[in-house]
């Protein structure tokens, strides 16, 4: 939490430095705005190639094991069955909502960032004008595991990860424990440098923030207050949802739920961590009358699918960009979009900032700028703060609802 506290505010101190240099270039200097641009907007290009440079490791460890470890499905059957339905259809429900509001609110057409690389522009719209199934399928299934990782083809990876991962679940434990035991120890370290990735996250900040203040004047501040409403605007209408979903299937006891979770939701709120409320979540859950076997099974498999605020924000987010940069994408690439997101984002639950590192490999797959994350960098802790909170919830109805499906759900509550 300590950590988490002085990366925020390194961030907004470099936020602020960002914006005084790129102010003072931009007012006293405009004729040397766009070579200054060029030459601190590397900064931001480091930090990115850093989080890029561990985006297929990270999806292959993570995804491998967790499929891994699911063999547990087969015994429980018919809760994970339905726990499953739920994660799916929840999931799809939090993508497309953050897909027609981004595109009814439009966050990002209230001002326009130029594209650098015009030649990258005009074979991004070659490319958008040729894609067929063919390209597709090529873009899905891997020639060469090899040359997924080394061009950071995320797709490709999913697909091999899962295969891979049910072969390991089906192989028995003699022979699959000690590679899901070295996968999963390196996914740890994977995960312990995603952390030293993210305190380079100010001077990306500092360069990509420089940049377009020099090259852009201070119109862009207007995007950050439209930005936060429209997405806290977004997250309120998902919570209507997911809460009236709730109510269907538990009725009045929903109200009695939000009374036990409260504290983990405002843990989760005022960290930006739901993992940091697990153990609590998992007690109240109890309290709440849930089956133990069920919480048990549930709510970690959860925490892996479940997870409601990050999904809107991810289609959020990377429209938002693409809106940004000018770039217009159709409803079928949107609809691409949320797919790939559908999938990718299942590798990588439990990672700090988890939601950034895979819109960096969703823009780069849909030939939006990657540098654009930079920009949502600043505010990325407060949008992080409602989608913790939304976790939460998200994960804690889910428990209930199967727990209600399977009669296991004590009306008066209970010990653990």
């Amino acid at each position: 939490m300590k950590g988490q506290n002085k990366l925020f505010i390194a961030i907004v101190i470099a936020l602020i430095l960002g914006v005084g240099i790129g102010g003072f270039v931009h007012l006293q200097y405009p004729e040397s705005a766009e070579p200054f641009s060029k030459n601190i907007k590397l900064l931001g290009t480091v930090f990115i190639r850093l989080v890029q440079m561990i985006i297929a490791p990270l999806v292959f460890t993570t995804l491998v094991v967790g499929i891994a470890k699911m063999s547990d499905i087969k015994m429980i059957g018919r809760v994970g069955t339905k726990a499953m339905l739920w994660f799916i259809s929840a999931s799809l429900v939090s993508l497309f909502i953050g897909l027609i509001l981004v595109n009814w609110l439009e966050p990002g057409h209230v001002t326009k960032l130029p594209i650098q690389d015009a030649a990258s522009a005009e074979e991004l719209l070659k490319s958008s004008k040729g894609f067929s199934m063919e390209d597709f399928v090529k873009h899905v299934i891997p020639k060469s595991i090899f040359e997924a990782f080394a061009t950071n083809e995320v797709l490709q990876i999913v697909v091999f990860s899962i295969m891979f991962g049910i072969a390991l679940a089906n192989l028995g434990d003699e022979y699959s424990q000690p590679v899901v035991k070295l996968f999963d120890i390196v996914a740890h370290g994977i995960l312990k440098m995603v952390g030293y990735i993210m305190w380079f996250a100010p001077l990306g900040v500092l360069g990509a923030i420089a940049a377009v203040v020099a090259t852009n004047g201070f119109e862009i501040f207007k995007v950050y207050a439209i930005y936060l409403r429209d997405f806290f605007f977004a997250l309120g209408i998902l919570w209507l949802v997911l809460l009236l979903v709730g109510y269907l299937i538990i009725g009045n006891r929903l109200f009695e739920l939000l009374r036990r979770i409260k504290e983990p939701l405002l843990i989760a709120f005022s960290t930006t961590s739901s993992e940091a409320v697990f153990p609590k979540l998992v007690e109240e859950l109890e309290r709440f009358g849930c089956n133990n076997r069920v919480v048990s099974f549930i709510l970690p498999l959860g925490y892996s699918f479940n997870l409601d605020g990050s999904m809107m924000y991810m289609t959020f987010a990377s429209i938002f960009i693409a809106q940004i940069y000018g770039i217009e994408m159709t409803i079928g690439q949107q609809i691409t979009m949320l797919l790939v997101l559908m999938l990718t984002s299942k590798g990588i639950a439990g990672v700090p900032r988890a939601s950034l590192v895979i819109i960096v490999a969703t823009c780069s797959m849909f030939g939006i700028p990657p540098e654009g994350i930079a920009l949502i960098l600043p505010i990325d802790h407060f949008c992080d703060m409602g989608r913790s909170m939304t976790n939460v919830l998200g994960n804690a109805l889910a428990t209930s609802a199967v727990s209600k499906w399977e009669g296991q759900l004590d009306n008066h509550g209970g010990d653990l």
